[in-house]
């Protein structure tokens, strides 16, 4: 979503755009992904699965991947019965069906983003795990375009995520971005610990296409910076959730 190669559509600009292609930062963030999470054999849900990308690169590594999205278009496009339409505030699954249920720059658009993670524990098995990407408020561009009166205009536009709410909310309607503190104040009460909370930089694919040494000179210095405490101006949130074992609780761990 964060480098969106053409003008989204009107219903792209409300939901989302979602990956079309797999390319080296949807690599990067499942090999993050795999640090924490074992994926071989297991079963997994991706909520706001667009046309699929992410479920059928998870199905060379489980056979038991499915995707839900609130957009028949999109589900259709996938063209593969893992997919299903639905909304992430009601899941039309079992409790304790799955063992990671993945939201991939999703909660940023939903209804109501506490039902979408309660349901996401709800979900998943005791001892399972929720994987949260999500837009980081103190990433310098905001990269869902911006609304000036009825006009849209696309594009990774600088400084907006820095303006206070009520004027970045008339800019921005169609998606939020989230602070730390925020986005814990939403996980706090949910059945799960933190295992992990850090901050990723985007793949930079769009300007390596463009030109690879450009993008590999972004890559080299960006990437390292996860490492430090810049971290915190990176473009997503990146968490790992751990669901709680009935009559247990745990320590999670802070990136």
């Amino acid at each position: 979503m964060a480098e969106a190669a053409t003008a989204p559509s009107r219903d792209q600009v409300a939901l989302g755009n979602p990956s079309f292609v797999w390319r080296a930062g949807q690599d990067r963030r499942l090999s993050l992904v795999r640090r924490y999470v074992p994926l071989e054999g297991a079963r997994i849900l991706d909520i706001g699965c667009g046309i699929g990308t992410y479920v059928r690169k998870l199905q060379e590594l489980s056979a038991r991947v499915y995707g839900i999205d609130i957009e028949p278009g999109r589900v259709r496009q996938g063209k593969t019965g893992s997919l299903a339409v639905g909304i992430s505030e009601r899941l039309p699954f079992a409790s304790g069906a799955f063992d990671l249920v993945l939201l991939n720059e999703v909660i940023e658009h939903v209804q109501d983003e506490t039902a979408t993670l309660r349901e996401a524990c709800r979900v998943a098995r005791p001892g399972g795990h929720v994987v949260i990407y999500a837009p980081n408020r103190l990433y310098p561009f905001e990269t869902h375009g911006v609304y000036l009166g009825k006009r849209y205009v696309f594009g990774n536009i600088p400084l907006v995520n820095y303006l206070p709410n009520s004027l970045r909310r008339r800019l921005v309607p169609h998606a939020r971005a989230y602070t730390g503190r925020g986005l814990r104040r939403l996980i706090d009460g949910l059945p799960a610990e933190v295992v992990v909370h850090t901050r990723v930089f985007p793949g930079f694919d769009n300007i390596a296409a463009r030109s690879r040494a450009v993008g590999w000179f972004l890559r080299n210095v960006f990437h390292p910076l996860e490492r430090t405490p810049l971290r915190a101006f990176g473009l997503s949130h990146f968490l790992v959730l751990r669901t709680r074992q009935e009559g247990g609780a745990g320590e999670g761990t802070h990136g």
